[in-house]
């Protein structure tokens, strides 16, 4: 468990199934534009059961760290912040993925979320690069690696495939080197 100024992260539990129920269901259409075609299964209780203990099997086999994030104030669930896709060896890296519930835009609370799972990353972790892709549209989701210290690196075209069409990412990163941020 993290905690920041206004939010803090923790790995999901099975006691989080019916808040992140809420979350994905209440927030379905307003993420549809920058997420996978999801099997009507996920918007389920059962769907969030196994995306749970998929999240708790990504900890233990050190394949991902997925987290929730939780309001400081009143401890509800607002979102995840996911470092995924865990590469040891040379390489040391893992990718971060993220989304927020559409009433929590804006107040800095994913910034904050990314900052927390980055320090997680390089401080407990010991991954050496933390990268993220998002869609050149998503200003919102730029914004937020760059107030973070991610660097742009460049253009992925056809890098992922979002709502059911291969979308072109721009791939931002930041290293350990470049840690830690004056503050989170």
């Amino acid at each position: 468990m993290l905690n920041g100024e206004k939010i803090r992260i923790r790995p999901l539990t099975l006691d989080d199934v019916q808040p992140m129920l809420e979350l994905v269901q209440r927030n379905r259409s307003f993420l549809q534009p920058f997420e996978p075609i999801r099997p009507e299964s996920y918007f389920t209780a059962a769907g969030q059961h196994s995306a749970i203990e998929q999240a708790i099997r990504q900890w233990k086999s050190d394949q991902g760290y997925p987290f929730g994030i939780f309001l400081l104030e009143n401890h509800s669930l607002i979102g995840r912040v996911n470092l995924s896709n865990v590469v040891r060896g040379a390489w040391q890296n893992c990718t971060i993925g993220y989304f927020m519930d559409e009433r929590m835009q804006g107040k800095g609370y994913m910034t904050e979320a990314v900052k927390l799972a980055v320090q997680y990353a390089f401080a407990t972790a010991g991954l050496h690069r933390v990268q993220a892709a998002i869609m050149p549209r998503n200003l919102p989701s730029k914004r937020v690696v760059e107030k973070a210290g991610f660097r742009y690196e460049g253009l992925s075209k056809r890098y992922l495939c979002i709502n059911g069409k291969w979308e072109d990412h721009e791939i931002y990163s930041i290293t350990s080197e470049e840690w830690p941020m004056p503050s989170i």
